[in-house]
């Protein structure tokens, strides 16, 4: 991946599916916003599903991840909560039906062989197409043309998606953010701190600026 000169970095970790990466990706452009010189991104995949996953990498919906009705009702109302506060509009509160590993391993791809931009543009379009448009980002022809859009050549996509060994290197990523402490999403880290969850604007603020 080739880097734009000179500048600033903070780590991502998260996962498309998960709505708080949305809304903290909101609130990291907020922050961006007030900032003179542009914060690359410098993202990571997680699966929040990893428990859920069968060897072949689909998901077993019968697992038990403690994840009840509860969980999700109130995860569905910080959802809105934060939608309110960051002034963001949202087609779906979550998005339990959705896999969201074939965009991670698209990702990944246009991340190591295109440049920072064309990556950002496609990581952009996916979570407004799942989080905006209620598309289902684990089809192959929704991936094909977001990337497309983004400069991306529909042949290096399909390939990617049956590219096994890239699969394995994804979820290799997966367990090394786990093993890097990681153990929820989204995560920001910048000059050995973190931050978890979709903290505001001004948290991020802290959290690079040390102000």
């Amino acid at each position: 991946m080739s880097e734009t000169q000179g500048s600033e970095r903070i780590t991502v970790y998260s996962d498309y599916v998960c709505p708080f990466c949305y809304l903290g990706r909101e609130s990291l452009n907020q922050y961006q916003s007030t900032r003179e010189s542009e914060l690359e991104i410098d993202w990571h995949p997680f699966d929040l599903r990893s428990q859920k996953r069968n060897p072949d990498g689909t998901i077993d919906h019968s697992v038990d991840d403690g994840k009840d009705d509860e969980y999700y009702e109130q995860a569905k109302q910080g959802v809105r909560r934060l939608q309110e506060k960051y002034d963001v509009e949202m087609d779906l509160d979550i998005a339990t039906d959705i896999d969201s590993l074939p965009a991670q391993v698209v990702s990944y791809y246009v991340k190591e062989h295109y440049d920072y931009e064309t990556w950002l543009d496609f990581d952009v379009a996916v979570f407004e197409a799942l989080w905006q448009e209620g598309r289902d980002i684990g089809d192959e022809d929704v991936l094909v043309e977001l990337a497309e859009e983004a400069g991306v050549d529909a042949d290096e996509v399909r390939s990617a998606l049956d590219d096994d060994s890239l699969r394995a290197t994804v979820r290799e990523q997966f367990t090394a953010a786990q093993q890097q402490g990681v153990t929820g999403v989204p995560t920001f880290a910048y000059d050995g701190y973190a931050a978890r969850g979709a903290v505001p604007p001004e948290q991020l603020e802290r959290l690079v600026e040390g102000t």
